[in-house]
């Protein structure tokens, strides 16, 4: 275990190395619109209140039964008051808005560059490099200094990969592994991606990854553009990866798909709040610079569309059916009422 005196030493450089790897992430940020930390924008109150809008939580869906390996419950059916059913309700919707707690979105990590000091009285002194690591009781996984004296004699932190690979030799999660699991490389990804298994790939990918490693963003990144391509959307609806994907369309400027995919299933209003997202996070594109004089949402999607897609033909087109069924329904729905002897003007009266 490190000494007290040393301890202290290597948490003001690991402080200080961090600080100077954020301070540059900051400038690149400034200069390079691309580079923007999403981590502000995902944690809006707004946006987090849209994104569990567009989530649309069925609960036949978020609590059903999971196969995952665990011994199966069998059912128990119990006579309730409505005092009783109700709280039973409660209970169970805060069960689902558990489970549908978003998997956060943050920019990648980066590892530190500066050594923390370099001692060429050290060098050939072994062929190997020397691992240090604080293992005090208590610290999180990302509090503990690991450092690492080369072969040259160059004593360095730990990059990221090495911590993770160290932090779950000294300090194991469940279901973790050490080793980046083969799943998730090459063919074998491709192959789940072919059976659609694409909740199967985010769930595996929250357990072995941390939110900003390059592994975990590279892997959602290639699922969402996946359902995005296949128009898949409805796997992931009512899951708790529904809202970061919907946020990486809309981070990346590539709705039209979803939006397409909302207004054939008739989610007119969702589709439009999808625009109302775009435009939150990116307040300077036309269709937000320009005020819709309409607040119908159709007319807000076509507003969209006139300016922004490079499918507003087809939106268009979708949304002048949906207009042409919405008034069909209305004179059926009318001709029901009529049949039964209830006119509008009674109804309006009620």
């Amino acid at each position: 275990m490190l000494s007290r005196h040393a301890s202290k030493l290597l948490r003001h450089s690991h402080s200080r190395a961090i600080s100077n790897c954020r301070s540059f992430a900051s400038a690149n940020v400034e200069t390079d619109p691309v580079e923007r930390d999403p981590a502000p924008f995902f944690f809006n109150e707004e946006v987090q209140a849209c994104l569990r809008t567009l989530t649309a939580v069925d609960y036949s869906k978020v609590l059903r039964t999971r196969r995952d390996g665990h011994k199966l419950k069998p059912p128990e059916y119990k006579f309730l008051t409505d005092e009783e059913l109700e709280e039973a309700t409660k209970a169970a919707r805060r069960r689902a808005e558990k489970f549908l707690q978003m998997p956060p979105v943050v920019k990648q990590r980066l590892d530190p560059s500066a050594p923390l000091c370099e001692d060429p009285a050290l060098q050939s002194h072994d062929s190997v490099k020397y691992v240090f690591t604080d293992i005090t009781f208590g610290l999180r996984d990302r509090e503990r200094f690991i450092v690492i004296r080369e072969p040259d004699g160059t004593l360095r932190h730990a990059s990221w990969k090495e911590r993770d690979r160290l932090v779950q030799s000294f300090y194991p999660k469940p279901e973790r592994q050490i080793q980046k699991p083969k799943m998730f490389e090459g063919e074998y990804l491709q192959d789940l991606l072919n059976r659609k298994e694409y909740e199967f790939i985010l769930d595996r990918a929250c357990v072995q990854f941390e939110p900003d490693n390059p592994d975990y963003q590279a892997v959602t990144r290639e699922v969402y553009e996946r359902i995005n391509a296949e128009k898949h959307f409805d796997i992931l609806r009512s899951t708790r990866h529904f809202g970061p994907m919907v946020f990486h369309l809309v981070w990346t400027s590539n709705i039209d798909n979803l939006l397409l995919e909302m207004i054939e299933t008739g989610r007119v209003k969702d589709a439009a709040l999808l625009i109302r997202l775009y435009h939150m996070i990116h307040p300077t594109t036309k269709s937000a610079v320009e005020r819709c004089e309409h607040t119908d949402d159709a007319e807000f999607i076509v507003h969209y569309a006139r300016l922004e897609s490079t499918r507003k033909d087809k939106i268009q087109k979708l949304l002048q059916s949906y207009k042409e069924l919405q008034q069909e329904r209305e004179i059926v729905a009318e001709g029901i009422k009529l049949a039964h002897g209830i006119s509008s003007e009674i109804t309006d009266k009620v």
